[in-house]
């Protein structure tokens, strides 16, 4: 989103704000209450909240749930400002508004060093630029969960829409019973008064919505009382009872369901179905359909059927002539080798510089080259999407995806309809990981579902396809040279080099922003050019590439694999030097005070220094990312040559917590996660196409081998930052640390276990 499209906002921002648009500032984004239709008995206060009869509360839900607790700790923002239980509050899935579109997410994509936005006031081209973005995206409006920004984003303009909503109940009231309306109080849903006097909610619902708030403010921390408390989760029994709703849960009348037989090749299409007629008349089989390659996905053939299995089984019947794409098809070995080179040649974007390098004579140079292979998502849910063409001009559409209006986009696209006439419901999703930012599996069902309107049909992938056509964690290279004189570092150099993720995705999700030239896009270098390490001499460049393998957004993104790049290095930095590991960091933070809190104490809860039982070991590694500063120390050994982890002591400064029961399952979460990626990960593309595969040679972490995780979270007046990815970064470089102290041998590659052995 950080291209030049942003860049021409400016002047539509400008105009936004003089007739009175969607924008940035969360009074901006407030909305009149036309954006949430009020059904028989609710009165809408703002675009946010709608009060019904009996008192009770509707929120407007903007974010998808994927097991990161957004539909709990969001409405705990309006509950704590509106002075309603969070049980009285109910969400509905936000209209495809853009008063609902994610701003702090994009805000955060600019590539500023994190050092010229805490250390001081930033100057005014950093914030004028901020501005600008904000106001870009306020206007494009697209409604994502993802880059840890749900809590960040919401946190000024969902507590205020529960605050304005508050006090014009409370002058309704105070109108309606004679009284000053700093003598109503409001709590549990109730406005009373002194005299008796008592409503609930909905007694002034219709009199507040003529209101005219005055002086609104928020809450103060003092006076919180759901903020920073740990309620029950919103999500939680659904899921237990099995009530939930994911998007195989997905049933309407007269379902049918459909399945894929893909070009192998990535970006193939479909030149002939020899025995079309033949499979046809298979039983149970519906109807045969071509799909193109639709929103970067590859082409096949459906066969729509009775029930899936007889989908599936008779893809495998047909007899199918691909038309596969011409020229140099990309393989993971040699785009590995090419990667490496790169990394050590010359060129790139410097997204960070400062000081001038040592002259080579005066210090002694310690460099090391590093690597990372492509990953999948693998989320547990397979890819899947329910298509239903109830008239000829109309479309439902239910999925789960992080992207509602997007996949809306997507799929007129598709079927040529106008966006106006598709409905998309958003269900839970068994998985995110970024995956679900993408619109293939939608577009691929909407036109599945075109050739058999009136009914609708449930697509559904295997697992090995989920695998060969994902959007991969592109592959990575870095070579990191470090300038040592006597006992001090002088300076830190790092070239990366890989695949840039955004103008990929936005070729496929909003065509109309990508350009015939891609931007320095931040992803490519998070977690490198932002260190906080206070060296004299930096540089941080990354050469972008383009190697035809399709690459997507992964949980944390960029810095997955830059902080395994750094924080290794860092260590080989420390044994060289002879020094401690935590030490030597911690000399290095000296201006970085939230940085080196938050490693001081990780050292002291992971009790860093002390004895281990024989073979164990312990590894750190210190990073920071989507505004989150965390620390992990790794306890491992080894079983059989294979790594085994005991013990991951996690800390992390997210700024103001909403839920800390939430930050720690995201944290446990993220390490397991992490966890499977570090040790089995990888993607084996040979001449574009990639190698078919299941969990039985890329393992999750079972629970019989998952490590005893210990989380603590910093306190914080600062304002929420990202909790859903940090976790993720800092545990394989910790991990790889961890076997270096117990082997001697330093793994530069991924996965570990590949590696080790």
């Amino acid at each position: 989103m950080k291209r030049r499209a942003f860049l021409l906002t400016a002047g539509a921002a400008g105009s936004a704000l003089l007739v009175g648009c969607v924008t940035s500032a969360p009074e901006g984004r407030l909305g009149s209450g036309k954006e949430l239709a009020a059904g028989p008995g609710e009165v809408s206060l703002n675009g946010w909240v709608k009060v019904q009869g009996d008192g009770r509360v509707v929120l407007a839900m903007p974010r998808a749930e994927m097991g990161q607790g957004v539909h709990t700790a969001l409405p705990m923002l309006v509950a704590e400002e509106l002075g309603i239980a969070l049980d009285q509050i109910s969400l509905v899935p936000a209209a495809p508004e853009r008063l609902y579109g994610n701003v702090a997410m994009f805000v955060a994509s600019l590539p500023i060093h994190p050092r010229e936005l805490e250390v001081g006031e930033p100057s005014a081209a950093i914030r004028l630029t901020r501005w600008v973005v904000g106001q870009g995206a306020a206007q494009l409006g697209v409604n994502a969960t993802g880059g840890s920004s749900s809590v960040a984003d919401a946190w000024e303009t969902m507590r205020l829409a529960g605050a304005t909503a508050r006090v014009a109940l409370v002058q309704a009231a105070a109108q309606a019973w004679g009284v000053d309306a700093a003598s109503v109080s409001v709590a549990q849903g109730r406005l009373s008064h002194p005299s008796g006097k008592s409503a609930h909610f909905g007694e002034f619902a219709v009199r507040a919505a003529g209101q005219e708030p005055r002086d609104v403010a928020l809450k103060a921390r003092a006076d919180w009382q759901l903020i920073g408390t740990s309620p029950p989760r919103r999500d939680v029994p659904s899921k237990v009872d099995g009530s939930a709703q994911f998007g195989l849960d997905v049933r309407q009348p007269n379902q049918v369901y459909a399945a894929m037989r893909f070009n192998p090749q990535r970006g193939g299409s479909v030149a002939s179905v020899r025995n079309e007629a033949e499979v046809r008349a298979l039983p149970g089989v519906l109807g045969v359909v071509t799909v193109p390659p639709l929103s970067g996905g590859t082409g096949g053939v459906a066969v729509i059927a009775a029930n899936w299995w007889q989908a599936k089984e008779a893809t495998q019947r047909l007899d199918i002539q691909w038309a596969n794409p011409e020229g140099v098809l990309p393989s993971t070995e040699a785009i590995a080798q090419d990667l490496a080179q790169r990394a050590q040649g010359d060129g790139g974007w410097t997204f960070h510089r400062r000081g001038d390098r040592p002259a080579d004579s005066s210090a002694k140079v310690l460099q090391a080259s590093y690597s990372a292979p492509y990953l999948a998502h693998a989320t547990l849910e397979p890819m899947n999407a329910t298509a239903w063409f109830t008239a000829p001009d109309r479309l439902e559409l239910w999925l789960p995806s992080q992207v509602p209006g997007l996949v809306r986009s997507a799929a007129a696209r598709a079927t040529g309809l106008g966006a106006d006439r598709i409905v998309v419901y958003t269900t839970l999703l068994g998985g995110g990981f970024g995956r679900r930012l993408e619109v293939d599996v939608a577009a691929q069902a909407a036109c599945i579902a075109q050739a058999l309107p009136g009914r609708a049909v449930q697509l559904i992938w295997t697992r090995e396809q989920d695998f060969q056509h994902d959007f991969y964690r592109p592959a990575q290279a870095a070579h990191l040279r470090a300038w040592v004189q006597g006992d001090q570092v002088a300076g830190l150099e790092i070239q990366s080099a890989g695949d840039a993720v955004t103008p990929r995705w936005l070729s496929r999700t909003l065509p109309w922003l990508a350009g015939p030239v891609d931007l320095p896009d931040r992803s490519t270098a998070e977690g490198l050019f932002d260190l906080p390490y206070n060296l004299p001499y930096q540089r941080m460049r990354h050469v972008a590439t383009h190697s035809d393998v399709p690459v997507g957004y992964w949980r944390s993104v960029g810095h997955s694999h830059n902080a395994f790049f750094s924080e290794s290095f860092i260590d080989e930095v420390a044994a060289s030097l002879q020094q401690d590991p935590v030490a030597l960091r911690l000399k290095w933070l000296a201006d970085a005070p939230r940085h080196k809190a938050v490693l001081e104490r990780c050292a002291k809860e992971a009790s860093w220094g002390t004895a281990l039982p024989k073979g164990h070991a312990r590894g750190v590694a210190l990073h920071a990312s989507f505004g989150s500063v965390v620390a992990q120390v790794v306890e491992a050994s080894l079983v059989n040559g294979v790594p085994k982890v005991h013990r991951v002591v996690c800390v992390i400064d997210c700024g103001r917590v909403v839920h800390p029961d939430i930050v720690k399952q995201q944290m446990e979460g993220a390490v397991l996660f992490a966890l499977s990626a570090a040790l089995y990960g990888h993607i084996q593309i040979e001449k574009g196409v990639t190698v078919p595969d299941n969990f039985s040679s890329q393992p999750l972490v079972p629970l019989s081998a998952a490590p005893l995780v210990q989380c603590h979270i910093m306190d914080s007046n600062g304002l929420p930052t990202g909790v859903g990815e940090p976790g993720v970064p800092p545990l394989a470089p910790a991990l790889a640390n961890a076997l270096f102290t117990l082997t001697g041998a330093r793994h530069r590659s991924l996965p570990l276990v590949a590696a080790a052995t």
